[in-house]
């Protein structure tokens, strides 16, 4: 919403050109009771304005039109987004979402500007990426921990060589929950030693869920077009949920995980993070493809992947069978509502739903996956640490002690027990590893997921993705209500796919579609279907205009 006339506001500060606002909530919302941002541009730069634009919500379409009529060039659009990270992002609110702007960000924008060859599919669109993900450039990959400050990747990740050929414009890299959120037992989600607490653009008091949590509040808050993320269980579409976004949580395999900070060979993913369904779309169709270097994702080198932007068909959900997994839902009796509510629109919108339709052994998975977790994760850690250049740790034992030495720096507020955990493990041709990644890939898959959508024919299942967001609190950690529907595609390898479904008094929840394995493009069309039915997403009161 536009703040309306004679709106009481207080000037913050006034900073590269934006004027930062604070905006007593209406004493109707209970949740959001507090102050809320809002953010009038005056012009970021001579020539950094985008005439006749609000300076909000650029989508890839409106911005591939804008340069076809040389509206726009790519080094204006660098200049507003690297103008908007400084002022929100590094000052005014203080987001905390951006770890670091690219250096190369100006040079590459006016490279792309010269150039004269075919334009890729994601040119001149601003890219942020999370810091698990390695560039070989003058940024750091440090997974947000002080540890890996002084070492560097030898090479760019698959992902990102593909960005780059794409024409994409990597504006950064993103703050997450340090390691990927899998360190401590009882940390917060958002926070790491390099870049501190990331802060929810809807609830600055909220936090943003991890670990992709600086991607998911960046474009919440309109610092870049997309992001990529990466999760193991949860890390994309708990953040896409609490602040707005849509996240796809793709098969292990679509995606190369080449020179992404690992924890988990069976579950780890990379994939969008984005405002709309036909951006997080595009942006999958850049993300897939095989790699050579990444077994997983052999399948494709037989079977490419599909242009995902192919699915985008409202009329999709006519004659889909959903199934209602009620059991994940029943957490909190608004969210309900809400989903409620969206399940009407999918009947309305032709689907047939088969409610309750519920996963069986949903509950028998925690115990086998965090074995599984703690196993891989020192596996992995180990050969991806011996690949660094510089100084740094080489083992996770070396890990572990650089956290002891500089606790006042990387242990204020949680430890590290699952590092401790994880490096007594004894590798992975142990027995007990064996038999717990066995029975929960079966659970999971063969006798959860596929055992649901078999027995009544089914083609997708949804969920509430998670609760809203809940207060940031660095003492105790996380409090998750709900969430739990991330875990079955999580440890099945499965896609999931969240969208914005409505608000619980002013903060996001999400709809989760959920399928069996390389279903992305059918879970793509039906929240593509249920997006243009509802249009459910609001942006947070951060507004930019053009005078």
């Amino acid at each position: 919403m536009l703040l309306g006339a004679g709106t009481p506001t207080i000037v913050l500060s006034t900073y590269g050109g934006i004027t930062l606002k604070i905006v007593p909530l209406a004493a109707r919302s209970t949740v959001l009771a507090g102050l809320v941002l809002a953010v009038t541009a005056y012009g970021c730069a001579s020539r950094g304005s985008i005439s006749g634009h609000l300076f909000d919500e650029l989508s890839i379409a409106t911005l591939r039109a804008d340069f076809a009529a040389r509206k726009i060039s790519v080094r204006d659009l660098e200049r507003h987004y690297v103008a908007r990270i400084d002022a929100l992002d590094t000052h005014g609110p203080n987001l905390r979402s951006v770890l670091e702007v690219n250096p190369e960000a100006a040079a590459i924008a006016t490279t792309l500007d010269a150039g004269t060859a075919e334009r890729g599919t994601l040119f001149g669109v601003p890219v942020l990426i999370k810091d698990n993900i390695d560039t070989a450039d003058r940024m750091l990959t440090t997974a947000g921990s002080l540890a890996l400050v002084d070492s560097r990747p030898a090479r760019d990740a698959f992902i990102v060589h593909r960005l780059r050929a794409a024409g994409a414009l990597i504006l950064g890299k993103t703050n997450l929950s340090e390691w990927a959120n899998f360190r401590s037992k009882r940390s917060s989600s958002g926070w790491s030693g390099r870049g501190g607490q990331t802060r929810n653009p809807y609830a600055l008091d909220r936090n943003p869920c991890g670990s992709s949590s600086g991607s998911g509040a960046a474009i919440a808050a309109d610092l870049a077009l997309v992001a990529v993320g990466t999760e193991t269980d949860g890390s994309i579409t708990c953040p896409a949920s609490v602040n707005g976004l849509v996240g796809i949580k793709p098969t292990v395999g679509l995606i190369s995980r080449s020179g992404i900070i690992p924890i988990s060979a069976s579950q780890d993913t990379a994939g969008p993070m984005a405002r709309t369904v036909a951006d997080a779309a595009a942006l999958l169709t850049v993300l897939a493809g095989y790699d050579a270097e990444d077994a997983a994702t052999a399948p494709l080198l037989a079977h490419p992947p599909p242009d995902y932007s192919s699915f985008l068909d409202a009329a999709s959900l006519k004659g889909a069978r959903i199934g209602v997994m009620r059991h994940y839902a029943g957490f909190h009796e608004e969210v309900d509502a809400v989903f409620n509510r969206a399940l009407e629109v999918l009947r309305e919108r032709g689907a047939v739903l088969v409610d309750p339709a519920d996963i069986p052994n949903a509950e028998k998975l925690d115990a086998d996956e965090q074995t599984v977790l703690s196993y891989e994760f020192k596996d992995g850690i180990d050969r991806y640490l011996a690949t660094r250049e510089g100084a740094g740790p080489r083992t996770l034992a070396e890990l572990i002690t650089f956290n002891e030495r500089e606790a006042d720096r990387e242990m204020l507020f949680f430890a590290q027990e699952l590092f401790v955990d994880a490096q007594v493990t004894s590798g992975l041709t142990d027995a007990r590893y064996r038999e717990a990644h066995e029975r929960a890939t079966r659970l999971a898959g063969r006798e959860g997921i596929d055992s649901a959508l078999a027995k009544d024919h089914l083609d997708a299942l949804v969920a509430p993705t998670a609760a809203p967001a809940w207060t940031t609190d660095l003492l105790n950690g996380d409090h998750f209500l709900g969430g739990g529907v991330t875990t079955p595609p999580a440890v099945a390898g499965y896609p999931h796919l969240t969208v914005p479904m409505g608000a619980v008094h002013g903060m996001p929840v999400g709809l989760s579609f959920v399928g069996t394995a390389w279903t992305e493009g059918r879970l793509i069309s039906y929240a593509y279907a249920y997006e243009t039915a509802t249009h459910a997403r609001r942006a947070p009161l951060f507004r930019a205009t053009v005078p």
